[in-house]
This record gives structure tokens, sequence and C-alpha cells, in this order.
């Protein structure tokens, strides 16, 4: 139930909560916080109350933080993007390296040192993908908790290529019903349009204005599986020296550079992989399939995206590689005939169903990779897998700075 009047307290954040919170108390209450770093004294807005606890926000910071810092984005605060701007970034990796540590030790009853995170030394312009939404001629990103969208010129997450063709979209998008625009940039720049609007018949004429404004591809989605398509199908990105092909409709990891150092990590921590035969889950187009290919024995790439197969294929025979084959299917209808000795698995962040958990530990591959988007079904998940197999690292992965998102890599091995 909301507070009507939001009662002004005063309380110190003690420790990291996942979703870019604080724990506090107060009058005996567990306080999430938000906008306060843990050591910090605040004066904070109560926003809600619930029987276990209240949400606040920190309306003013008494004794602030030696870690916190001017937010670099004018629309910090407004935008629902960013949750961590205010906190220098060698100390957000350090909340999220503790956040997950708590994660595990509170859901999963696992107490581990982690291992070194894996990080980019430049936390910010790291997206080469950016997912816009578009509202009454405004154009950026949703206002946090609402469908108000915030109209922004310029996002310091994203490449410098992705906002130059963010401006160059804008004047071209207006007075057309559109719900969202995806800009994708590799060798070139590629934007899917997202729209419901049935009856604008000038798309033709759109894509054409976008070709010559410097965009070499156009797709626009209309719901419904239609789908039109102009110029270029694909951007390419350089992948352990591979070229990786990626379409619009397809998923990629919009940090490309750190993806790369994580893929090469990955590579090089399974080794030696000569003889091997692996299995990747939800693979996409290949993201980790494509370089491990280059040296294992077999490579089976598990994807339901039907786009993402097509990417895959096209990735296989733009490389010459003939190790690793594509299959369209859910991980709970996979049938396989043969062993596996090695299991990569980056799910959604619902992370893994209990099929395909059992799944995974009936084939009891040697050792399994798990890639995680969420450390919460993460802990879940490891609960479950621990009846087989033993921890032998377990580290975060920061794709996404100055938010809450917290990605980890854990590596198992059969018992």
């Amino acid at each position: 139930m909301k507070a009507e009047n939001k009662t002004r307290i005063i309380l110190e954040a003690e420790l990291p909560a996942y979703g870019g919170l604080s724990i506090g108390k107060w009058k005996g209450k567990v306080i999430l916080i938000k906008n306060a770093i843990p050591g910090e004294m605040v004066e904070a807005a109560l926003e809600e109350e619930r029987r276990d606890y209240c949400t606040a926000s920190a309306t003013k910071v008494l004794d602030p933080s030696p870690h916190r810092v001017e937010p670099k984005c004018k629309f910090f605060g407004l935008c629902g993007g960013c949750q961590l701007q205010y906190i220098e970034y060698n100390h957000q990796v350090k909340i999220k390296e503790e956040t997950l540590k708590d994660c595990l030790k509170r859901l999963a009853k696992i107490e581990t040192d982690l291992s070194e995170s894996l990080i980019h030394d430049n936390p910010w312009n790291y997206r080469y993908r950016g997912q816009f939404k578009i509202s009454y001629g405004k154009i950026g990103f949703y206002k946090e908790k609402t469908r108000e969208v915030i109209d922004i010129d310029n996002c310091p997450l994203m490449t410098e290529e992705i906002n130059g063709h963010l401006a160059k979209a804008k004047p071209l998008l207006k007075n057309i019903a559109l719900k969202e625009i995806h800009i994708s940039y590799g060798d070139k720049a590629i934007a899917l349009i997202k729209t419901e609007d049935r009856q604008f018949g000038g798309w033709d004429e759109l894509s054409s204005v976008f070709l010559k404004s410097g965009f070499s591809g156009l797709f626009i989605d209309l719901g419904g599986k239609r789908l039109l398509k102009y110029g270029s199908r694909y951007i390419t990105l350089d992948l352990e020296n591979l070229k990786y092909t990626i379409s619009p409709m397809s998923f990629f990891q919009s940090h490309w550079k750190l993806n790369q150092t994580v893929v090469r990590f990955v590579k090089n921590s399974l080794q030696p992989l000569k003889g091997k035969r692996v299995l990747d889950l939800y693979s996409g187009a290949g993201n980790f399939s494509l370089p491990i290919a280059v040296d294992a024995d077999e490579v089976i790439a598990v994807e339901e995206n039907p786009s993402a197969i097509k990417d895959g294929k096209l990735n296989l025979e733009i490389n010459g590689i003939k190790s690793c084959r594509f299959i369209r299917s859910s991980i709970e209808a996979l049938q396989l005939k043969n062993s596996i000795d090695i299991l990569i698995v980056d799910p959604p962040r619902l992370g893994l169903t209990n099929v395909a958990v059992n799944k995974m530990l009936a084939m009891a591959p040697e050792m399994i990779a798990y890639v995680s988007c969420n450390p919460t079904t993460l802990s879940r998940d490891l609960k479950k897998l621990l009846a087989k197999y033993e921890i032998e690292s377990i580290r975060m992965i920061d794709f996404f700075p100055q938010t809450y998102h917290i990605e980890s890599l854990t590596f198992l091995r059969l018992r």
C-alpha cells in the first residue's frame, strides 16, 4: 500500500541489494533505498509500504560516500535506462560483486569467493545496439516505471556511431505512428522499426530517405510476422578473427568489446577442445559456437529464434566452418543421440526450466559453462545442478555499466 503522505526518514544505507538499491533499517523494518550508496546517511521519502519491507528514495545525502560522483548524462533521474551513474565505476563493480555473492548465499546456500570480474576499461559508449522507444514524436527511453518516453538526443552508453545515426533518424520519423527503433552498428548501420500502423503506405519512400541519410539497411516490423526489408540485411562484427554477421531480428551482446573478451576467456578456459563434442544452448547466431568450433571436433548450436538460426548458418558459410551445426529447438524438446563433453548455456533472465536442468543433468557433460544474466535465477539453477556438479569458479561480468544488471560466468565440473 502506497504511503499517502511521503514520510521523510533519516537512515543509513547499509548493504547493496539487487536492482540498484541499498538496504537500511528504520523502526525495525527493512527499507530498500533508491539512489543511496552503502555507507551513506541519507534523508529518504517513503514510497511504498509492505508487510515485510518499505521502499524509499533518497532525497538528500547527509553524509556522502567518497564513491559518489556527478552523473554524466543530463537525462539521469528522468530516463529509466540507468540506475548507477552517481557511483564511481570501480565501486559499481564492487557493489555488483557483493550483490552476486549475497544472492548465491541466500538463495543457493553457496558461500564462495568470486574469481576476478570480467570488465572493460571504458564504462561509457559501449553499446553497439540501441533500442529506442517512440511515442508522439518523442524518441528515447521510458521514464522509470512508466510508459512515458523521455526524448533524448544522445545516450552516453551508446557508441558515437549509434548516437550519430539516432540524430539522423529522429527527423525522418515524425508524424508516423511507431513503437520502437533499434539501431545496430558494426561495419555499417542498420535500423529496425516496429509499428502497428497497417494503414501507412509510405514505407518505400521512408526507406529511400533512410538509406540516403547514411543507414545501410532498414527493416520494418509490421507485426503479425509481416516484415519489410530494404538495403543491407546484416551488420558484420569481428569475433575472434571470424566474421560475425547478425540481422536486426537476432539478439547479440551489445557490449561487443567486452563480449569479445568473454568469448576468448570461455574458449581458453575450456581447452583442450580437440577431440571434444560441445553443446551450445541458447546459442544465438553462434557467439560461442563459432570460435569454439575452430578447435573442437563438433559443436551443436541450439536456438529457437529462426532469425538467429539463419544468421548462424550464414556465419558457418562465410567463415568456412564445417565442425558446427545449428538446430532449431527448445532445450526441453532437444533430442541428442550421442554424449557430449562440454555444455555451454546462456539462458534468458528467467533462467532454466526444471525440464532443462534435468536434461542437462542426464547428459552429464564433464564441464558446464553457465552464462547468466540474472543472479536470482542463477542461484536457483545452481542449487539443482550441484546434485552432480561442483563449482570451479564464479565471476561477475559487467556487460551493462551504469545499470543494476548483473551477468556472471560459472564453470561447473562433473563430480
